[in-house]
């Protein structure tokens, strides 16, 4: 089979379109023809080995496919089931093996390359607005990267659930985007500092939730834009890690919040990670999310994809089509 390897880490040069041995099924693992694999951030960090992973390594942990055999004690899944994942491996590829634990079955009514462009962010943003902050109707919440994957889905559903949506972009047509995702007000940070305007908007009191997947670039505006007792939803890392700080520095900001997430956390029971899937596609089908795939590369542009996911240069999801 064909497939994305990286051998050694680095920019997206590393990322080599070659053959590799099919893979075959251990116990508890379904074998899957991979339809679409979705392009994430933590991908790029695994590759750059930010977060290290053993090498010669497969990117990917997000996708969906059909069933093609299944390992000894595998229950539930079948030959012909198309099913998803946004915690698996290797990806990128045109097979893949992967835990029967990390899989869902993709409802009747969602296109494979949806649920793929669904699952890690799709999943992200559900326990962002439900556990990690639960929305509730009146709240004020900030979104960083509004036009961005995990950006549109945190709008959508922010006002999904009753909240004034602020949003941060870069660029007239991710203004643009943002706003018809459902964003009430948008802030360009590429033309003024975004805190003093989330204070003016908010009448001085700043907002009750940010959620930043931008990292060491927003995150002293963000404890600036929040109101007293209010939570810093630090949930990624774009721009680079936050440096160490002083942890007084949340009570300077009114006692505020700060939590780290990751999506593992939120899914490690079997109930929740259904649960979750279950809200993602049930939004999905009723038309109450919409999911915007940004581009389609054929499997073997890897690197471009992931060129143009650093450089900014996308609005939506990315995709890879083996």
């Amino acid at each position: 089979m064909r497939a994305i390897v990286v051998d050694r880490h680095g920019g997206p040069e590393v990322l080599t379109y070659a053959e590799k041995p099919d893979p075959v099924p251990g116990p508890g693992e379904v074998l899957v023809d991979v339809l679409a694999a979705g392009v994430n951030f933590i991908d790029v960090y695994h590759r750059e080995g930010r977060y290290p992973l053993p090498l010669p390594l497969t990117p990917g942990g997000e996708g969906a496919g059909r069933v093609t055999a299944l390992g000894d004690g595998v229950t539930g899944f079948a030959p012909g089931d198309l099913v998803a994942w946004g915690q698996g491996a290797a990806s990128y590829a045109e097979r893949a093996a992967l835990p029967a634990a990390s899989l869902v079955h993709v409802p009747d009514g969602v296109a494979p390359d949806l649920a793929a462009a669904a699952m890690l962010q799709g999943m992200t943003a559900h326990y962002l607005v439900t556990d990690v902050h639960e929305i509730h109707p009146g709240d004020q919440i900030l979104v960083h990267a509004a036009a961005g994957g995990m950006g549109l889905l945190l709008t959508q559903l922010g006002k999904l659930l009753g909240a004034r949506v602020i949003g941060t972009v870069s660029t007239a047509d991710k203004e643009t985007r943002a706003r018809a995702a459902g964003a009430d007000e948008i802030i360009r940070y590429d033309q003024e500092p975004f805190a003093p305007r989330v204070r003016e908007l908010t009448g001085g009191s700043g907002v009750d939730v940010v959620y930043d997947g931008v990292g060491r670039s927003t995150f002293d505006g963000s404890l600036e834009s929040l109101r007293r007792r209010g939570l810093l939803a630090l949930y990624g890392a774009a721009s680079g890690a936050v440096p160490p700080f002083d942890p007084m520095r949340l009570q300077a900001a009114g006692s505020v919040f700060l939590t780290r997430p990751t999506l593992g956390h939120y899914i490690a029971e079997r109930a929740d990670l259904e649960r979750r899937a279950r809200d993602v596609f049930g939004w999905i089908t009723a038309g109450q999310l919409d999911i915007a795939v940004h581009h389609r590369y054929p499997l073997a542009d890897a690197r471009q994809a992931h060129e143009d996911l650093e450089a900014r240069r996308t609005s939506g999801k990315l995709l890879l089509i083996p």
